[in-house]
Protein backbone atom coordinates (compact mmCIF):
# COMPACT_ATOMS: atom_id res chain seq x y z
CA UNK A 1 0.00 0.00 0.00
CA UNK A 2 1.38 3.52 -0.59
CA UNK A 3 1.94 6.04 2.02
CA UNK A 4 0.30 9.55 1.76
CA UNK A 5 1.99 12.18 3.48
CA UNK A 6 0.10 13.08 6.77
CA UNK A 7 -0.89 16.68 8.48
CA UNK A 8 2.58 17.50 9.15
CA UNK A 9 4.11 16.52 5.72
CA UNK A 10 5.42 13.36 6.67
CA UNK A 11 4.43 9.89 5.20
CA UNK A 12 2.26 7.75 7.44
CA UNK A 13 -0.38 5.55 6.95
CA UNK A 14 -3.56 6.17 8.68
CA UNK A 15 -2.79 2.87 10.67
CA UNK A 16 0.52 4.43 11.38
CA UNK A 17 -0.63 7.73 13.36
CA UNK A 18 -2.36 7.82 16.10
CA UNK A 19 -3.42 11.42 16.78
CA UNK A 20 -3.40 14.00 14.09
CA UNK A 21 -4.68 17.68 14.05
CA UNK A 22 -5.24 19.34 11.07
CA UNK A 23 -5.97 23.14 10.28
CA UNK A 24 -6.61 24.02 14.05
CA UNK A 25 -8.08 26.82 14.82
CA UNK A 26 -8.38 27.51 18.64
CA UNK A 27 -9.79 30.38 20.56
CA UNK A 28 -10.27 31.59 24.33
CA UNK A 29 -12.83 33.80 24.10
CA UNK A 30 -12.37 36.60 21.58
CA UNK A 31 -8.35 35.36 21.59
CA UNK A 32 -7.25 33.49 18.46
CA UNK A 33 -4.60 31.25 19.82
CA UNK A 34 -3.83 28.50 17.35
CA UNK A 35 -4.02 29.55 13.43
CA UNK A 36 -4.22 26.50 11.31
CA UNK A 37 -2.12 24.02 13.10
CA UNK A 38 -1.17 21.11 11.98
CA UNK A 39 0.17 18.25 14.05
CA UNK A 40 0.51 14.39 14.00
CA UNK A 41 2.26 11.52 16.02
CA UNK A 42 3.05 8.12 14.56
CA UNK A 43 3.04 5.24 16.21
CA UNK A 44 6.44 4.62 18.27
CA UNK A 45 7.82 8.10 17.28
CA UNK A 46 8.99 11.10 19.65
CA UNK A 47 7.93 14.51 18.68
CA UNK A 48 9.18 17.51 20.91
CA UNK A 49 6.49 20.25 20.50
CA UNK A 50 8.91 23.52 21.22
CA UNK A 51 8.23 27.35 21.24
CA UNK A 52 8.41 30.18 23.65
CA UNK A 53 6.20 30.68 26.75
CA UNK A 54 2.80 32.12 25.08
CA UNK A 55 2.81 30.38 21.79
CA UNK A 56 0.05 27.81 22.12
CA UNK A 57 1.74 24.46 22.86
CA UNK A 58 -0.16 23.59 25.80
CA UNK A 59 -3.06 25.30 24.20
CA UNK A 60 -2.64 22.48 21.11
CA UNK A 61 -2.61 19.78 23.46
CA UNK A 62 -5.48 20.12 24.89
CA UNK A 63 -7.38 20.60 21.86
CA UNK A 64 -5.95 17.63 20.45
CA UNK A 65 -7.25 15.96 23.76
CA UNK A 66 -10.98 17.31 24.05
CA UNK A 67 -10.31 19.65 26.86
CA UNK A 68 -10.60 22.60 24.58
CA UNK A 69 -13.28 22.53 21.43
CA UNK A 70 -11.53 24.00 18.11
CA UNK A 71 -13.69 26.82 16.04
CA UNK A 72 -11.97 25.35 12.92
CA UNK A 73 -10.46 22.24 11.76
CA UNK A 74 -10.67 18.26 12.77
CA UNK A 75 -8.77 15.91 15.35
CA UNK A 76 -8.32 12.14 14.49
CA UNK A 77 -7.46 9.57 16.75
CA UNK A 78 -6.54 6.26 14.90
CA UNK A 79 -8.02 7.82 11.80
CA UNK A 80 -11.17 8.29 13.30
CA UNK A 81 -12.76 11.96 13.51
CA UNK A 82 -13.12 12.59 17.47
CA UNK A 83 -13.23 16.87 16.94
CA UNK A 84 -16.31 16.52 19.39
CA UNK A 85 -15.60 13.66 21.22
CA UNK A 86 -14.79 13.48 25.21
CA UNK A 87 -11.65 13.61 26.27
CA UNK A 88 -11.88 10.24 28.49
CA UNK A 89 -13.30 8.79 25.09
CA UNK A 90 -9.61 9.63 23.75
CA UNK A 91 -8.02 8.67 26.51
CA UNK A 92 -9.54 5.16 26.02
CA UNK A 93 -8.05 4.88 22.82
CA UNK A 94 -4.46 4.86 24.09
CA UNK A 95 -3.46 7.91 25.14
CA UNK A 96 -2.31 9.64 28.66
CA UNK A 97 -1.23 13.18 29.56
CA UNK A 98 1.04 14.31 32.19
CA UNK A 99 -0.21 17.93 32.56
CA UNK A 100 1.80 21.15 33.73
CA UNK A 101 1.43 21.26 37.37
CA UNK A 102 0.86 17.23 37.81
CA UNK A 103 -2.67 16.77 38.53
CA UNK A 104 -2.41 14.22 41.05
CA UNK A 105 -4.60 12.94 44.15
CA UNK A 106 -3.12 14.70 46.90
CA UNK A 107 -5.06 12.84 49.46
CA UNK A 108 -4.77 9.27 48.34
CA UNK A 109 -1.70 7.31 48.82
CA UNK A 110 1.13 6.84 46.81
CA UNK A 111 -0.35 2.60 45.70
CA UNK A 112 -3.77 4.29 45.46
CA UNK A 113 -3.03 7.01 42.71
CA UNK A 114 -1.20 4.02 40.78
CA UNK A 115 -3.54 1.43 40.89
CA UNK A 116 -6.77 3.55 40.57
CA UNK A 117 -5.51 3.91 37.05
CA UNK A 118 -4.65 0.91 35.96
CA UNK A 119 -6.01 -0.76 32.73
CA UNK A 120 -4.81 -3.05 29.43
CA UNK A 121 -3.91 -0.85 26.62
CA UNK A 122 -5.82 -0.83 23.29
CA UNK A 123 -4.48 -4.15 22.40
CA UNK A 124 -5.09 -5.52 25.83
CA UNK A 125 -1.31 -5.17 27.09
CA UNK A 126 -0.71 -4.76 30.23
CA UNK A 127 3.26 -4.74 29.88
CA UNK A 128 3.43 -1.46 32.50
CA UNK A 129 1.91 -2.68 35.42
CA UNK A 130 2.01 -1.78 39.18
CA UNK A 131 5.45 -3.90 39.85
CA UNK A 132 7.09 -2.42 36.48
CA UNK A 133 5.55 1.14 37.20
CA UNK A 134 7.77 0.15 40.79
CA UNK A 135 10.74 -0.79 39.49
CA UNK A 136 10.96 2.00 37.05
CA UNK A 137 10.47 4.39 39.91
CA UNK A 138 12.06 3.17 43.19
CA UNK A 139 11.43 6.39 45.24
CA UNK A 140 7.90 5.61 44.75
CA UNK A 141 7.98 2.00 45.97
CA UNK A 142 9.96 3.80 49.26
CA UNK A 143 6.39 5.56 50.02
CA UNK A 144 3.59 3.56 48.95
CA UNK A 145 2.02 4.72 51.77
CA UNK A 146 2.42 8.42 51.80
CA UNK A 147 -0.57 10.93 50.68
CA UNK A 148 0.33 12.68 47.20
CA UNK A 149 0.80 15.73 48.68
CA UNK A 150 3.44 14.72 51.22
CA UNK A 151 5.92 13.97 47.98
CA UNK A 152 8.78 16.19 46.70
CA UNK A 153 8.10 17.92 43.34
CA UNK A 154 9.98 15.24 41.17
CA UNK A 155 8.21 12.53 43.00
CA UNK A 156 5.07 13.82 42.09
CA UNK A 157 5.91 14.14 38.86
CA UNK A 158 7.38 10.88 38.96
CA UNK A 159 3.74 9.53 40.50
CA UNK A 160 1.96 10.99 37.54
CA UNK A 161 3.89 9.24 35.07
CA UNK A 162 3.47 6.37 36.51
CA UNK A 163 -0.11 6.63 36.93
CA UNK A 164 -0.35 7.59 33.21
CA UNK A 165 2.04 4.22 31.97
CA UNK A 166 -0.21 2.27 34.43
CA UNK A 167 -2.75 2.57 31.62
CA UNK A 168 -0.66 1.42 29.22
CA UNK A 169 -0.53 3.76 26.73
CA UNK A 170 0.24 3.79 22.64
CA UNK A 171 1.48 8.02 23.37
CA UNK A 172 2.52 9.77 26.22
CA UNK A 173 1.97 13.43 26.15
CA UNK A 174 4.71 14.97 28.44
CA UNK A 175 3.74 18.85 29.16
CA UNK A 176 6.45 20.64 31.01
CA UNK A 177 8.04 17.37 32.06
CA UNK A 178 10.95 18.89 34.40
CA UNK A 179 9.68 22.16 35.01
CA UNK A 180 10.38 23.63 38.42
CA UNK A 181 12.81 20.27 39.51
CA UNK A 182 16.31 20.30 40.71
CA UNK A 183 18.96 19.61 38.25
CA UNK A 184 19.61 16.14 39.64
CA UNK A 185 16.11 15.29 39.90
CA UNK A 186 15.38 16.85 36.12
CA UNK A 187 18.00 13.78 35.24
CA UNK A 188 16.58 11.61 36.25
CA UNK A 189 13.17 12.25 34.54
CA UNK A 190 14.76 12.72 31.36
CA UNK A 191 16.26 9.27 32.03
CA UNK A 192 13.08 7.60 32.81
CA UNK A 193 11.51 8.99 29.77
CA UNK A 194 14.43 7.40 27.90
CA UNK A 195 13.65 4.57 29.19
CA UNK A 196 9.40 4.79 28.36
CA UNK A 197 10.62 5.68 24.70
CA UNK A 198 12.95 2.53 24.12
CA UNK A 199 9.76 0.91 24.96
CA UNK A 200 7.66 1.40 22.09
CA UNK A 201 5.64 4.26 23.49
CA UNK A 202 5.50 7.28 20.93
CA UNK A 203 5.67 9.92 23.07
CA UNK A 204 5.13 14.02 23.16
CA UNK A 205 7.50 16.28 25.02
CA UNK A 206 7.16 19.84 25.94
CA UNK A 207 9.97 21.31 27.90
CA UNK A 208 11.58 24.53 28.41
CA UNK A 209 15.37 21.98 27.98
CA UNK A 210 15.39 22.24 24.55
CA UNK A 211 18.60 20.43 23.88
CA UNK A 212 17.45 17.76 26.21
CA UNK A 213 13.93 17.38 24.16
CA UNK A 214 15.86 17.41 20.57
CA UNK A 215 18.37 15.11 22.29
CA UNK A 216 15.60 12.62 22.42
CA UNK A 217 12.93 13.45 19.99
CA UNK A 218 12.72 12.16 16.45
CA UNK A 219 10.95 15.45 15.06
CA UNK A 220 10.80 18.61 16.44
CA UNK A 221 7.64 21.12 15.99
CA UNK A 222 8.39 24.64 16.61
CA UNK A 223 4.99 27.42 17.42
CA UNK A 224 5.46 30.70 17.31
CA UNK A 225 2.14 32.82 17.75
CA UNK A 226 0.12 29.78 17.21
CA UNK A 227 1.64 28.78 13.76
CA UNK A 228 3.95 26.12 12.93
CA UNK A 229 6.95 27.69 11.78
CA UNK A 230 9.12 24.45 11.87
CA UNK A 231 8.40 20.46 11.69
CA UNK A 232 11.18 17.99 10.83
CA UNK A 233 13.84 15.89 11.85
CA UNK A 234 15.48 17.34 15.18
CA UNK A 235 19.08 17.28 14.67
CA UNK A 236 18.05 19.75 11.66
CA UNK A 237 16.79 22.15 14.09
CA UNK A 238 19.76 21.59 16.24
CA UNK A 239 22.30 21.73 13.97
CA UNK A 240 20.94 25.44 12.86
CA UNK A 241 21.50 28.55 14.77
CA UNK A 242 20.05 31.00 13.23
CA UNK A 243 16.62 28.89 13.14
CA UNK A 244 17.44 27.92 17.11
CA UNK A 245 17.65 32.05 18.03
CA UNK A 246 14.66 33.44 15.63
CA UNK A 247 12.17 30.51 16.87
CA UNK A 248 13.60 29.99 20.86
CA UNK A 249 15.79 33.05 21.83
CA UNK A 250 19.09 30.45 22.32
Amino acid sequence: MTETPNASGVPASAADTLLEGSGLHTFYGVSHILHGVDFAVRRGETIGLMGRNGMGKTTLIKTLLGLVRPREGQVRVRGEDMTQAATHAIARRGIAYVPEGRGIFPNLSVRENLVMAARAGVDGRREWDFDRVIQTFPRLGERLTNGGAQLSGGEQQMLTIGRALMTNPDLLILDEATEGLAPLIAREIWNIIKTIRASGIATVIVDKNYAAVMALADRSVVLVKGRVVFSGESRELADNEELMHRFLGV
